[in-house]
């Protein structure tokens, strides 16, 4: 095993769909197998665009009971929620008195509130509030709290890590050596899988198909992905079909290749090609959904392993905050 620790974070503010799966669940799950992990679910951050405690609490669910049935290493994962660790809110306000407010204007999410408010003529900081104005900074406390070598992250995430490094960088700089810097790990997969409508498969654009729906939701779900106009017997780019796209995420090599084949060579229609599809990723996802289903109708389960995660990553966030209050208050 990598005596590297990696710590990734997952948002509750929706279910999670098939392009979350590919691009981030299943990488994740992946790099547990050889790697000490801390992966958080972050209710904290959340909380800047969701307001209803129970659907926080119910996407928290969803989203460890996911990861379980997928198979997460929980000998080498430690699963927990974001708002059990104190010590992350206790870091937060440590950091705030580091972080020049220069940075903070900086980052993606701020800037682009001040720019859909100036194009609309609203004042810049109509709708910003401090949850996300400090982002970054909490943000910082997740990674610099466990000691964190690697961050996976996706290309639009990749400041956070920087800012990351930025804060602790300044913070090394006052009061000595007491943060370790982390790397981001970019991750380009998330952003090619295609929704029903051919675009990015997001829960903004509405074009998403859940990560565990039951079998008879999936097949739907399915069956309405657009397609071109080609006949059956005509020949078509298996590149420029969201049909084809999905399936090579879920399928060997072998048969995506004579997947790809099929498509060219013509002869089958679209609405094949979807049953072909479907029957893929319902074999690949059906015994953790199975579980998944399990895991929900039994939270007890779900809330001890998340009670245990914490208390593991705990014992971590406590040291690394009594190095931080003894370098600045000297206790």
């Amino acid at each position: 095993m990598s005596e590297k620790i990696v710590l990734t974070g997952i948002k509750p503010t929706g279910t999670p769909h098939l392009g979350n799966y590919v691009g981030a669940l299943k990488p994740l799950v992946d790099m547990s197998m050889n790697n000490r992990t801390f992966m958080f679910i972050a209710d904290l951050h959340a909380l800047n665009t969701m307001h209803d405690p129970h659907e926080i609490a119910e996407h928290t669910y969803e989203i460890a009971a996911m990861l379980i049935a997928m198979g997460l290493d929980l000998e080498n994962a430690i699963l927990f929620r974001q708002s059990d660790i104190v010590q992350v809110y206790q870091l937060a306000t440590m950091l705030c008195n580091v972080t020049p407010k220069g940075l903070m204007n900086r980052a993606h999410s701020y800037k682009a509130m001040v720019e859909k408010n100036t194009a609309i003529g609203e004042d810049v900081d109509a709708g910003v509030n401090m949850g996300l104005y400090t982002y970054p900074i909490l943000m910082a406390a997740d990674i610099l709290l466990y000691n964190s070598d690697i961050v996976p992250v996706g290309a639009d995430q990749k400041q956070h890590v920087e800012f990351a490094r930025d804060i602790a960088g300044y913070f090394n700089h006052i009061y000595g050596e007491t943060f370790k810097l982390p790397e981001p790990v970019i991750s380009e997969t998330a952003g090619t899988i295609p929704g029903l409508d051919g675009r990015k498969m997001s829960k903004s654009y509405d074009n998403t198909i859940p990560l565990f729906a039951p079998e008879g939701e999936l097949k739907k779900k399915i069956m309405r992905i657009i397609t071109d106009s080609k006949t059956p017997e005509e020949s078509k780019d298996p590149d420029e079909s969201t049909i084809f796209l999905l399936y090579r995420h879920f399928a060997s090599a072998e048969e995506t290749e004579k997947f790809r084949q099929m498509f060219v060579a013509g002869g089958m229609g679209y609405g094949t090609a979807k049953t072909i599809l479907f029957e893929k990723i319902n074999s690949v996802l059906a015994d953790a959904r199975q579980e998944y289903e399990r895991l929900m109708a039994n939270r007890g389960e779900i809330d001890a392993i998340l009670a245990d995660g914490a208390a593991k990553a705990r014992a971590v966030a406590e040291k690394t905050f009594a190095r931080v209050r003894r370098a600045m208050l000297g206790e």
